[in-house]
């Protein structure tokens, strides 16, 4: 009975940790659910498999939730993106042109 509370808190403790975890770690506890769970290979393959989307599923909303939540603290402290620079330095190229070309003609 205490190794299938074991089982249950690691499944429960999982949820939340999963997406910290390195696909090893995930496939290694995917394992030991197999064996402790005295399963076929053919389930164990399956629940492998699961275990892995779910892994993938996490890890992928993670990624977002950082990325979201980089941009906003970005905003907040008013920092300019990459992709903004980029439009800046594009726009004053544009204006050094015209502004040369302005000079030219009026000579």
């Amino acid at each position: 009975m205490t190794d299938l509370m074991d089982l249950m808190k690691k499944a429960l403790l999982t949820g939340v940790g999963l997406a910290l975890k390195s696909k090893d770690e995930v496939e290694d506890l995917a394992k030991e659910f197999e064996n402790k769970l005295e399963m076929s290979e053919k389930d164990g393959r399956k629940f492998l498999k699961e275990f892995q989307d779910k892994y993938d599923e996490a890890q992928e909303k993670l990624e977002k939730r950082v990325e979201k939540a980089v941009r906003d603290f970005m905003k907040k402290a008013d920092l300019v993106t990459a992709d903004e620079l980029k439009a800046l330095k594009k726009e004053v190229r544009e204006l050094k042109k015209a502004i040369s070309q302005e000079a030219e003609g009026a000579e």
